[in-house]
């Protein structure tokens, strides 16, 4: 796809940003469309090829002709592109705005255009007339428009059934092609008539490095003109038998919007500092990341893979001292948490909570099945069932107090996968039932059971301050205030640690018995050390492996999450206009600002610029409401008065801590969807990546003509 403007030289989308509109599907005014556009190259394309991959700018079109409301420019059914840069004769040689500006002049203009035309030979009415160059160029741009719609599809180009005997003889990609050609593409079809195949495996495999290529050169060129960016990475996955790590930057682009990309995946093998470095010379070196302007880092990564993930932050950090480490807005504080302890009852907990959430979302029928078990349980207390059953309707395990409600609905959980399992009037299938069946054996393990009480009772202590700090400007603002006391009460725990575990380890028992499950020390550990059942209280062994580790980790994290210099980034959220109205008897934090210093155009004037900004919203008019969002705040128009504000609130807008808001955040839900919606013997990197970016503005006929420089030797290829 075409995310730029089709007319040749056209700056729309650089230094002046447009609306690009869609080509006509009418095949008149489509055909209109082109040779208003003077685009040789355009004339083959059917309507339906122009209408799905090339646009025109809203520069081109009278302003009678766009209506425009509060959100979008949309474009009138009987719209035609009137306005063209010319080059202007003789003296200057600059460029002008040229405007058709009379019926008589349009008539005559077709006229030529259609005598031109009529002269013109296409590759569909003779493809053996186009030199062989540009043949050869036509025939590369069908095959990358196959392969882009197979990105924005998700479609794997090859089967699980091809072989390299076979090449792609069976495959879909070859599926399209041959429909391609039986539609009339007869640059596709000349192709086949000399080699017998359009495309070979080795083929396809350089197409999709030259489209990787070129979309991450497009990514890096968005960056690096934007400066300051943040890096952050997401939870490891496994393609082809080996592990990757996704990688995003957020950073805030020249229309003072937050932006998130997905850059890629980085091979995940090895150890320690040796992988770090690896992970560091591949985006430095090879993606070309200018790592000086990184202002912030989150990553999120399960027990297993945590150390790993720990040493490159580390090294991040050591290199690189801005890069401050922080949250990650789309992972709850308490999850985060709860998937960097590398406890087997923990991750025994975290999994089965996956587990869950996979099992509910198979069926509605499933959902209701728990809610019944809900009313089950409590039978008094409506309004409580009415509450557990709304949460549970939404994504509940991976909410800030998902080990709060877990904990209230074990036993019916537990009732509820019985049922299914037990599959008494055979409304299940087999996968069903096996998957109720290992939740089942999960729910009654007593190293279960006790994980989860004790994750309940250290997490509601991080829990109000994990959800301000998700929340809006002001609540991110409180919660910054509040987490010395958080830190406080987690540091009293932890010296009280005999007399809190003691009335954890008391829930638990209690809560298996209602569950009839036997309190036990894990099997695991009785194998490990050769010692005998009863030999080790439970008691004493889930203080010392479970609770005690539990509370250290979090209050270590906290600490490390939450650095003076991300506190000081959170707390420059004061110049959000809502925060200055809501502590107005405040002064301005010029230390907290002051860590920006170093990037802002005029630390000098950095003072008195701050107490102007100050005054400003602290004294705004009667009846005049003030942003309350950081996104409002940057799109003020006269925040350009204040550029050292306006740089602060940019450098604030980078931090991976803030959510972001729903326009902003389409990148990583797709990312999350590729992931969750493909089948595992489908997944490919490269097609993920394409798939996430196809929204990357770049042009099939660059595209073609790197190929070119990369591949020059086309019989080979």
């Amino acid at each position: 796809m075409q995310n730029r403007c089709a007319v040749l030289n056209c700056a729309s989308g650089k230094s002046d940003p447009q609306p690009l509109f869609r080509f006509p599907h009418d095949p008149e005014r489509s055909k209109t469309w082109v040779e208003k556009c003077q685009r040789q190259d355009l004339l083959d394309k059917s309507p339906d090829q122009l209408y799905r991959y090339y646009r025109l700018c809203g520069k081109h079109f009278e302003t009678s002709s766009i209506h425009n409301d509060a959100q979008s420019a949309v474009l009138k059914d009987d719209a035609i592109p009137t306005i063209f840069e010319v080059q202007s004769q003789p003296q200057n040689g600059q460029v002008k705005r040229h405007k058709e500006m009379s019926k008589d002049d349009e008539t005559e203009s077709k006229g030529r255009k259609k005598s031109k035309k009529s002269q013109a030979q296409t590759p569909k009415e003779d493809a053996q007339a186009l030199p062989e160059e540009e043949h050869y160029k036509e025939y590369l741009k069908s095959l990358f428009e196959v392969l882009v719609l197979f990105g924005e599809q998700s479609i794997p180009p090859t089967g699980p059934g091809d072989n390299k005997q076979d090449g792609l003889r069976s495959s879909n990609f070859q599926a399209l092609l041959e429909y391609r050609m039986n539609c009339g593409d007869e640059v596709l079809k000349k192709r086949y008539d000399v080699k017998k195949e359009c495309c070979s495996s080795a083929q396809l495999s350089h197409l999709i490095e030259v489209l990787e290529t070129c979309i991450h050169s497009k990514l890096m060129e968005e960056v690096k003109q934007n400066g300051f960016f943040s890096l952050l990475t997401d939870d490891l996955v496994k393609m082809s038998g080996e592990w990757y790590l996704p990688v995003f930057l957020r950073y805030v682009d020249q229309s003072n919007c937050q932006q998130e990309r997905f850059v890629g995946f980085l091979s995940f093998e090895g150890d320690g500092d040796t992988l770090a470095e690896k992970l560091l010379s591949e985006m430095t070196d090879k993606w070309g990341l200018d790592m000086e302007q990184c202002r912030g880092q989150a990553h999120s990564c399960s027990g297993t893979h945590f150390s790993k993930i720990k040493t490159f932050a580390a090294k991040v950090m050591e290199r690189y001292p801005m890069a401050v480490v922080t949250l990650r807005s789309t992972h709850t504080l308490n999850m985060s948490l709860a998937n960097g302890m590398a406890l087997s009852g923990v991750q025994l907990v975290m999994s089965t909570l996956r587990k869950i959430e996979s099992f509910f979302s198979q069926s509605p029928s499933l959902q209701l099945e728990l809610e019944h078990a809900i009313s089950i349980f409590f039978p008094d207390k409506e309004e409580k069932a009415k509450e557990l059953k709304e949460i549970c309707q939404t994504s509940w395990t991976r909410r800030n107090d998902v080990f709060e409600v877990t904990v209230e609905i074990l036993e019916a959980l537990l009732l509820c996968v019985d049922s299914v399992h037990d599959n008494e009037d055979m409304r299940w299938n087999d996968e069903v039932t096996h998957s109720a069946l290992e939740i089942s054996k999960a729910l009654t393990d007593f190293e279960f059971v006790i994980s989860l009480v004790v994750l309940k009772n250290v997490m509601t202590l991080t829990q109000a301050f994990g959800k301000n700090v998700h929340g809006k400007a002001t609540d991110v603002y409180f919660a910054v205030a509040s987490l010395k006391a958080v830190l406080h009460s987690l540091n009293e725990v932890s010296d009280n640690i005999d007399v809190y575990h003691e009335f954890w380890n008391d829930e638990a028992v209690n809560l298996a018995a209602a569950m009839e499950v036997p309190v036990k020390v894990p099997r695991s550990f009785l194998r490990k050390h050769q010692a005998e059942s009863g030999a080790i209280q439970p008691e004493s062994y889930y203080k010392d492996h479970l609770s005690v580790p539990v509370v250290n980790h979090v209050i270590k994290e906290m600490n490390e999450l939450f650095c003076e210099d991300h506190l000081k980034a959170l707390r420059c959220l004061s110049l959000v206009p809502a925060v200055i109205e809501q502590h107005k008897s405040a002064e301005p934090d010029e230390e907290s600002v002051q860590v920006f210093k170093n990037d802002i155009p005029n630390a000098g004037s950095l003072s008195a610029e701050l107490h102007c900004w100050w005054v400003k919203w602290s004294k705004k008019g009667k009846g005049e409401i003030s942003p309350s969002t950081l996104l409002e705040t940057l799109q003020l128009a006269d925040v350009k008065f204040f550029p050292n504000m306006l740089a602060v609130l940019r450098l604030i807008g980078i931090l991976p801590t803030l959510a972001l808001d729903d326009r902003s955040d389409v990148v990583y839900k797709r990312f999350k969807m590729y992931m969750e919606n493909t089948p595992e013997k489908f997944k490919s990197k490269s097609l993920a990546f394409l798939n996430i970016n196809d929204d990357v503005c770049y042009d099939l006929d660059t595209t073609v003509e790197l190929y070119m420089k990369m591949y020059p030797d086309r019989e080979e290829s």
